[in-house]
């Protein structure tokens, strides 16, 4: 059980999922939109990103409060749904993409150090793995002391980091220019069409988004049940914000063509754009705070999910034991060990390495699109919505939304990611059939069966694709 000392209030809460939700992405964004489309449809895919995450967010607060057994967030809601294997690969994608993010958090990190400490590099010379390694044990130790000090820790990096952001909105509006906003209005010939836009940018929304699920991972922990629904939202609302004025703000001050050139961080130059050198370092030095707090929080959710997966016997038992403080110990060793083989390996493949970041955002469609299914199919059956007609109608139009919206985000994703999100999942099988033989259960049901044939095809086919050259990591 946890202490009542140790439980999470709302501000911790939302805390945790604007901590997760603004890392490095919110930094970088400015000309990672421009890159994908003109002011115009910038404004039409926020509208669409904004409205398919806000349903996504309603999702998740409906199925805090209507289902608050369970309390493991996005794993429990998709095995709910859909059975142990379903459970278990929204458990294992999120994990995997939890923990490509975080080693790109500590090479951002020292990328960003590397403007001041040259022998920093872009983040992965020897120098900087052997700080970040030191940095990576030091959160871990931090973390085994307790939840609730590491969850505070990050309130208050998470309210630091929004100082930058704030003063670069503050300055942007005032060198915001009209004429340079409606240039190019609907983008140039070189973005393609509108619908070709709208599908570039919607593939970057979903990596700034990522983290909306914070409170609901920590359900089990919230000191109220209803402040797991209220931080989603706040959370979801306040980030939505700052992006879209970040986003929009910025292409009121460089034309779409220098933002789209610009280097990253690239809200650094817009800034300095407009009042000088001082301005990227201020951005720079908030970069690096910001995915500081961000590392924190996605630490925390890697170990919750294979805690929360070992509890009912789909990850092994070892994973779900905790220590004193009842911090999930072997799932944060097993996760930061991994963390550490990942920062050695960018040494010798960054390259590889990145691209495989960038593939960890695509898994985590597969987990949201569980979730908001669990959703429509609890309204579908009218599960706790006993003379509740109108709440279950709305709340399957929702659930139904946010549904169509997942499965838009995995047709932006692309064919190649999907087949290479596969491959991933695939190794998680042997694992899972390992947890269910210990316990001395049946391994798949009949329908898994042909879900775990489909996924082994998919994922031969895939790494054939590889060997061939006919499909690419980057």
């Amino acid at each position: 059980m946890t202490s009542r000392s140790d439980r999470l209030g709302l501000t911790a809460l939302t805390a945790l999922v604007v901590g997760s939700m603004i890392g490095a992405g919110i930094f970088s964004l400015p000309q990672n939109i421009a890159r994908s489309a003109g002011p115009g449809v910038a404004l039409i895919g926020w509208m669409i990103s904004g409205l398919g995450m806000l349903m996504l967010a309603f999702v998740f607060q409906n199925l805090a409060n209507r289902k608050p057994e369970l309390d493991t967030g996005i794993y429990a809601y998709a095995r709910a749904g859909f059975g142990d294997y379903i459970g278990f690969s929204a458990a294992w994608g999120y994990w995997v993409c939890s923990l490509l993010g975080n080693v790109s958090y500590f090479v951002l990190i020292f990328s960003g150090l590397g403007y001041f400490v040259p022998a920093f590099g872009e983040g992965n010379t020897w120098q900087a793995v052997a700080c970040a390694s030191v940095l990576l044990w030091s959160m871990h130790a931090m973390i085994l002391r307790g939840i609730r000090q590491a969850a505070l820790v990050n309130a208050v990096v998470t309210v630091a980091k929004i100082v930058p952001i704030v003063v670069f909105l503050i300055v942007a509006a005032v060198g915001f220019k009209a004429d340079i906003f409606t240039g190019d209005f609907w983008g140039t010939a070189e973005l393609g069409s509108v619908g070709e836009q709208l599908r570039g940018m919607m593939l970057i929304t979903v990596w700034v988004f990522i983290g909306i699920e914070g409170a609901s991972i920590y359900s089990r922990r919230a000191a109220r049940r209803s402040d797991v629904g209220r931080a989603t939202i706040i959370g979801f609302l306040c980030v939505l914000a700052l992006l879209m004025l970040v986003n929009l703000l910025s292409m009121g001050v460089l034309r779409q063509d220098a933002l789209a050139h610009a280097r990253n961080p690239s809200m650094a130059f817009v800034l300095e754009a407009i009042v000088g050198p001082w301005g990227a370092t201020l951005i720079i030095i908030g970069m690096i705070v910001s995915v500081l707090g961000a590392l924190l929080a996605w630490v925390l959710l890697c170990a919750e999910v294979l805690y929360a997966a070992a509890g009912d016997g789909t990850m092994p038992a070892f994973l779900g034991r905790e220590n004193a403080r009842q911090v999930p110990a072997n799932a944060l060793w097993l996760t930061n060990g991994l963390i550490q083989l990942f920062l050695i390996i960018t040494l010798f493949s960054a390259g590889t390495y990145t691209s495989l970041v960038l593939l960890g955002a695509s898994m985590s469609l597969v987990p949201y699109l569980f979730s908001a299914g669990y959703g429509a199919l609890l309204a579908l059956r009218g599960e706790t919505y006993a003379g509740q007609r109108g709440l279950r109608a709305r709340d399957l139009l929702v659930a139904g939304l946010a549904t169509l919206y997942a499965l838009w985000l995995v047709y932006a994703g692309g064919l190649s990611q999907v087949l290479l999100s596969v491959l991933l999942y695939a190794p998680g099988i042997a694992m899972f059939a390992a947890a269910k033989h210990r316990h001395g259960q049946r391994i798949f049901t009949r329908a898994e069966q042909v879900i775990v044939a489909g996924v082994v095809v998919v994922a031969c086919w895939a790494a054939w694709g590889l060997y061939q050259g006919h499909l690419h990591l980057a």
